[in-house]
């Protein structure tokens, strides 16, 4: 049968499980909009490409799917590329899916063109650029392929509007990919996976050190079997928090900057360090010159890029997590650590429980309060809490208690402004069931606040908190700590929340008091709408404990005084 590229294109997503994409349309893929016709794909009209690109992460993210973005050429393209990096940094799988001014005027500098491949080479696994029609079908194949394979990420395929007009032969066959240097899995040997269950059966005071990877291979039961099998405490990398159980008795919590102070303290101490799909970033380590220099390290990764990059390890199983665990769980053998489990009991003193509630309240609505009564509220729903990046996405860390893998979507590697809105608008498009919140500074919320009329345009319930203290917070932190207190730049006017998100027929609500947080919280549930709440907090109050940027892990700045209502120092 003789179709358009443009048919091609729907009838190929549609080949892929794809149900709902998110877009912008614009002149160079205006056939591939008329071509949609023809499809059952539903379109969600963003206001912005970068909203588009998010939203399609953050689809991704929640339903373990190939989440997919649309725009045209030239600044329609350009506008993908924070939400494609941001993609990139976090090893989600998108296809984003641009148009492109005809393929004989590529080059002249014709109307809204862009080179886009060039632009988003170094934030894409791969990218296309597609000149004919018989090109589509192959192209999509292998860009969904790519992106959903081995560590996932972004693929960008750029198809001219002449590709998308013209015609040829297309029977409606699934076609396969045909990437013959493509390699995304790898099996390590026998000989490696001897010497890391010999380092874990000769260690004293091991850690899991849990991250990304654990939720993007699912293995979560392996993971939790493991630890369980060799009593080894383990910590989360921000991206991981849900992939182990924040209740169970061997979770230590988040690590890192601002992770738990006894964490950070137990990794410095340890003798081993096993390392489950995560990259040590530098948020994690702190200074590498004085990273665990007593420990071994066991490092268990799909890309084997990652391996050596940051931290040189001394065994290196690459491969996925989940594959290489069923290796390891019927080899290792059951320990007990009596004495290295209660040195971290020791550690974690009073600290250990950040119960806020029971503190009195002196009138003071701190951060830590909203996101203490959110959880409490929501903790027993099916919830997704979908934050954006600075003081609020920390303390969300820290007080809200994740037991299942895809109920935190953040930003962690680009730490990207503006992520949250927009990206819960996909999550609750992959998961209508789902109770989705966005925790948001009233700064990144104006960075893409224009998405509430697509969130409103979806008839989406998603509820909106925002931690509001006047400052762009993070940055007002640092000033405060290095900076001798030159808030240049940092406080920030905004508009009446409450008013604005009326304007989009939106229920709202200003909270002031600690007393009004848990019957707002629960009047938003109860709300068949959107509700947008304006969580006006204590403008000065800082994140700890902090790793400043270049000292050692354990070098934390701590709390003044940690006898106040926010909580314990931590």
């Amino acid at each position: 049968m003789i179709k358009t590229g443009a048919q091609i294109l729907w009838e190929c997503l549609e080949q892929q499980g794809v149900t709902t994409v998110f877009g912008y349309p614009g002149g160079a893929i205006l056939p591939a909009y008329d071509a949609l016709k023809f499809s059952n794909i539903h379109h969600v009209l963003v206001r912005h490409e970068q909203g588009a690109a998010h939203m399609a992460d953050g689809y991704a993210r929640a339903s373990g799917r190939v989440g997919v973005a649309i725009a045209t050429s030239g600044p329609g393209a350009t506008n993908l590329v924070t939400g494609i990096a941001t993609a990139m940094l976090d090893s989600s799988p998108i296809v984003c899916i641009t148009g492109q001014v005809g393929s004989k005027l590529i080059g002249s500098d014709a109307f809204q063109e862009t080179d886009i491949t060039g632009v988003t080479l170094p934030v894409t696994k791969h990218n296309y650029l597609v000149t004919q029609a018989s090109e589509v079908a192959q192209t999509i194949s292998e860009a969904f392929y790519v992106a959903r394979s081995g560590r996932p990420g972004p693929v960008l395929v750029d198809i001219t509007k002449d590709a998308q007009q013209s015609s040829c032969e297309f029977d409606g066959r699934p076609v396969a990919p045909q990437l013959p240097g493509y390699r995304p899995d790898f099996s390590p040997t026998s000989e490696e996976y001897k010497q890391a269950l010999e380092l874990i059966h000769n260690s004293k005071r091991p850690v899991i050190l849990a991250g990304h990877g654990i939720i993007l291979s699912g293995a979560m039961d392996e993971v939790r079997a493991f630890a369980e099998k060799t009593n080894i405490p383990v910590g989360l990398t921000l991206l991981g928090l849900g992939g182990f159980p924040a209740s169970h008795p061997l979770s230590l919590g988040m690590m890192g900057m601002h992770g738990e102070a006894w964490l950070n303290t137990t990794i410095q101490e340890a003798d081993l360090l096993i390392a489950f799909g995560m990259r040590f970033d530098d948020r994690v380590t702190g200074n590498l010159k004085t990273y665990a220099p007593n420990a071994k390290k066991i490092h268990i990764e799909i890309d084997r890029a990652e391996v050596n990059k940051n931290v040189k390890v001394d065994v290196a199983l690459v491969g996925d997590l989940k594959a290489v665990l069923r290796e390891l769980l019927p080899n290792v053998k059951v320990q007990e650590r009596r004495e290295w489990l209660a040195y971290i009991d020791r550690l974690k003193g009073d600290s250990a429980v950040r119960d806020i509630q029971n503190l009195p309240d002196n009138g003071h609505l701190y951060a830590a309060h909203v996101i203490n009564g959110l959880w409490r509220e929501t903790r027993d729903r099916d919830t997704v809490i979908v934050t954006d990046v600075g003081q609020h996405q920390m303390w969300e860390a820290q007080y809200y208690k994740h037991e299942k893998p895809r109920t935190l979507i953040t930003s962690g590697g680009l730490g990207t402004m503006g992520f949250a809105l927009p990206a819960a608008i996909g999550v609750k498009a992959a998961r209508p069931e789902a109770d989705v919140w966005v925790v948001v500074g009233d700064g990144g919320f104006q960075m893409t606040m224009c998405e509430l009329a697509t969130m409103v345009q979806e008839n989406l319930k998603v509820n909106i908190a925002i931690i509001n203290n006047g400052y762009l917070g993070m940055i007002r932190q640092w000033q405060e700590f290095f900076y001798d207190r030159n808030y240049e730049a940092s406080p920030i006017l905004s508009p009446n929340f409450v008013k604005l998100a009326d304007a989009f027929g939106i229920r709202s609500v200003a909270v002031t008091q600690r007393s009004q947080v848990v019957p707002t919280v629960e009047m938003a549930h109860n709300h068949k709408g959107p509700v947008l709440i304006d969580f006006q907090v204590e403008q000065e109050d800082s994140v700890y404990p902090m790793v400043a940027a270049g000292a050692a892990l354990h070098e934390m700045i701590r709390r003044p005084n940690p006898i106040v209502e926010t909580a314990t120092d931590a």
